[in-house]
């Protein structure tokens, strides 16, 4: 009887160990298979103060171009062209142009956009699941990154949601639908022109 209890005990633990031992192995394969990705989003920011919740769609070309628009409860959209980031406030009628290296940072964009970056700023492990998604923990290297940490999550091979907790203590968790890491995306969709009539500042 003992020995049935120790047999199913280890059985027990070996499945667990098989059900989390799969999300790193998930990103390595989503970086060196995906070079191009879009779909839809939400994201849900909660600061001391307050909650926000925005969505949207967003376009990525590997390596280095992305497009995210929101479209509620404000239209806005960032452009990431290689060199330049592009930030259309729509209902400010304002363009702010920044540089892409100097302002990306370690932000979601640039670890999506880049196959290389998570792992060259970030030690990796494995986070358990919830929800029938895996989770790949990434803590920063060096101790002046942007983010405490950063939780990747996968529905198999599939990307399905982020959640990050920035230096000040915000948390932002962003779900992924209706992902296609096949698009049909040119150089040309990440060329941003700013519309007649819109200020446009420069950082």
């Amino acid at each position: 009887m003992k020995n049935w209890k120790q047999t199913l005990v280890l059985a027990a633990a070996l499945v667990a160990t098989s059900a989390h031992a799969g999300a790193i192995d998930s990103l390595k394969k989503f970086n060196q298979d995906t070079d191009g990705l879009s779909g839809s989003f939400t994201q849900t920011v909660q600061s001391k103060k307050k909650n926000q919740t925005s969505s949207g769609t967003f376009q990525i070309l590997r390596p280095g171009l992305f497009k995210w628009d929101y479209s509620r409860p404000y239209k806005q959209t960032i452009v990431g062209d290689g060199k330049h980031i592009w930030l259309y406030d729509i209902d400010l009628k304002q363009v702010t142009k920044s540089n892409q290296d100097q302002t990306i940072g370690d932000s979601p964009a640039a670890i999506l956009s880049n196959k290389t970056a998570l792992e060259s700023s970030y030690t990796l492990k494995e986070d358990g699941s919830a929800g029938g998604i895996q989770y790949v923990l990434a803590t920063p290297k060096r101790a002046n990154a942007g983010y405490q940490f950063i939780r990747i999550g996968f529905q198999g091979d599939k990307l399905a949601a982020m959640e990050l907790k920035d230096g000040f203590g915000n948390q932002t968790a962003i779900k992924f639908n209706n992902i296609n890491t096949k698009p049909n995306l040119s150089r040309g969709t990440f060329k941003f022109v700013a519309p007649k009539g819109v200020d446009v500042l420069s950082n």
